[in-house]
C-alpha cells in the first residue's frame, strides 16, 4: 500500500494493535508495534528496519531496532491473540502444516545451517521454520511458528549464546515441532480441524500415529514408494510342531508400494471429481479411494508397542484410506495421500481436503513478497520470533480487511 492508504487505516489499525498487543504492558511498545506494522504494509522493496523507518513519517530506526531485537515482550501471547481474533473469521476447513526456508549468508543467524532450502530447491545455507495455518477455500492465516534448530546448534554454546537461544530450546525434528504447534493451538482454545501436510510430514509414520493418538483426522501426502498391504491381506502363522517357540503371526506376502496398489485395477477404477473452481474454471481430475494397511518397520513397531508387546500382538496392521490421483494423459498416478477419514467419505470432499494446501502458497507469497517475512536482517532468536509475529499480525489485519464486506480491502 502507498503511504496515503496506510494513513487512512490508522484508526482501524490502532484498534487492532490495541487488541492483539494487549499483553504488551508498555504503551510506548504498543506504539512501536503499530509503527512496525505500518512499515510492513507500506510499498517498498526491502522491509528491513532501516528502509521501513525511512519511509514512515514517525519512523525511528533505533526505537524499532530495540523493539524487535531487545525488548522482552512475549511473542507467543501476541500470536495467540492474533489467532483467536482471526481464525474464527476465516472459518477454516483444515489446519495445514508446512515449512518455509530463508537463504542466509554466514553462520551466525540463529538456526542457520546447510540444509534443504525449499526457496532455492537445493541444499544451501538457510534457516527453516515450521508453520501452522488455518485455511478455507477463500482465506488462510498462519496460526503460529517454530524456528527449526539444526542438530549442529545443539551443543554449540558460543553460537547459541550470541544468538540468544533459550537454554530449554534444543534440536527437535520438524514433525515434532509440527505437533507442538498443533498442541499449542488447541491449548489456546481453537477448534482443531483436519490436519493437512505434504509428504515431508505425511511420510513419517510417527507423525501420522501421533495425530491419530490425539484423535485428530488427517489427509497427508505420501510418496509412491510407501509400502502397504491390501486391506484384505491376512497375517498367518505356520502350524506349530509342538516344540520350540511358536511361529510368529505375520503377513506371508511382501508389502507392495502404493504405486502398485493404486495401478492394480487400472484407470477404470478412477472417477472424476471437481474440488474447487479456480480463476480458469473448474479444477478437476481423476481419483481413486481404497483401504490399505501401511507397512514397514515403523508401522510394525508402533502397532506392537500399542498392543503391549510382540507376544500380545495379533499380527494385524491397522488400516488407512489411500487417495490417489491419476490425471488424464499421465501414464501413472501422480499424487498419493493417506487419510484417517473413512473410505466412504465423498470423493469430492477428500480431494478438496487433499488439495487445500494451495492456500498456503498465498500466505507465503504475501508474507514474503508483500510483508517482508524473509527481509529480517537480525541474527537473534528473540528478533526472529518478534519479526515473524509482527508479519503474522500484519497479514491477519490485511486478511480481516479483505473478509470484511464493509471495508475497502488493502492492495
Amino acid at each position: 500500500m502507498e503511504l496515503g492508504e496506510v494513513e487512512q487505516l490508522r484508526g482501524e489499525l490502532g484498534e487492532f494493535v490495541a487488541e492483539v498487543f494487549a499483553s504488551v504492558p508498555r504503551r510506548d511498545q504498543r506504539v512501536k508495534g503499530d509503527c512496525y506494522l505500518r512499515g510492513l504494509m507500506l510499498d517498498g522493496r526491502r522491509k528491513s528496519i532501516q528502509p521501513m523507518a525511512e519511509r514512515l513519517p514517525d519512523g525511528d530506526m533505533q526505537a524499532l531496532q530495540q523493539f524487535v531485537n531487545q525488548s522482552p515482550w512475549d511473542h507467543v501471547a501476541v500470536l495467540r491473540a492474533v489467532a483467536v481474533k482471526t481464525v474464527p473469521v476465516v472459518d477454516p476447513m483444515v489446519w495445514v502444516i508446512d515449512d518455509v526456508s530463508f537463504p542466509k549468508d554466514g553462520k551466525m543467524s540463529v538456526g542457520v545451517a546447510r540444509q534443504w532450502c525449499g526457496a532455492l530447491g537445493k541444499q544451501s545455507n538457510c534457516q527453516v521454520a515450521v508453520s501452522l495455518h488455518a485455511a478455507s477455500d477463500t482465506a488462510s492465516v498462519p496460526i503460529s511458528w517454530r524456528l527449526f534448530l539444526p542438530a549442529e546448534w545443539q551443543d554449540d554454546t558460543a553460537r547459541r549464546a550470541r544468538a540468544g537461544v533459550p537454554e530449554e530450546v534444543g534440536h527437535r525434528e520438524k514433525w515434532r515441532l509440527a505437533l507442538d504447534l498443533i498442541d499449542e493451538a488447541i491449548g489456546w482454545g481453537l477448534e482443531p480441524k483436519v490436519i493437512v501436510a505434504d509428504a515431508g510430514y505425511g511420510q513419517n509414520n510417527a507423525f501420522r500415529q501421533a495425530l491419530a493418538d490425539r484423535g485428530l483426522d488427517f489427509v497427508v501426502a505420501v510418496r509412491a514408494d510407501e509400502s502397504a498391504h491390501p486391506a484384505d491381506a491376512v497375517p498367518t502363522a505356520p502350524a506349530w510342531s509342538g516344540t520350540g517357540r511358536k511361529p510368529a503371526v505375520r503377513y506371508r506376502t511382501k508389502a507392495s508400494c502404493l504405486k502398485d496398489l493404486a495401478t492394480g485395477t487400472g484407470r477404470k477404477a478412477y472417477r472424476q471429481a471437481t474440488w474447487r473452481t479456480g480463476s480458469r474454471g473448474a479444477m478437476r481430475s481423476r481419483f481413486k479411494v481404497e483401504t490399505v494397511r501401511p507397512a514397514g518397520v515403523a508401522a510394525r513397531r508402533h502397532t506392537i508397542a500399542r498392543a503391549g508387546g510382540s507376544t500380545a500382538w495379533d499380527g494385524v496392521l491397522p488400516t488407512a484410506t489411500l487417495l490417489s490421483e491419476w490425471p488424464t494423459g499421465e501414464k501413472a498416478p501422480t499424487e498419493y495421500w493417506l487419510t484417517s477419514l473413512p473410505a466412504d467419505t465423498p470423493l469430492r470432499h477428500l480431494a478438496r481436503l487433499a488439495k487445500m494446501r494451495w492456500r498456503i502458497e498465498h500466505d507465503y507469497r504475501e508474507m514474503k513478497h508483500g510483508l517482508g517475512l524473509d527481509h529480517f536482517e537480525g541474527r537473534t532468536w528473540r528478533g526472529w520470533h518478534h519479526h515473524a509475529t509482527l508479519v503474522t499480525a500484519a497479514h491477519a489485519f490485511c486478511t480481516l480487511r479483505r473478509l470484511d464486506p464493509k471495508a475497502t480491502a488493502p492492495a
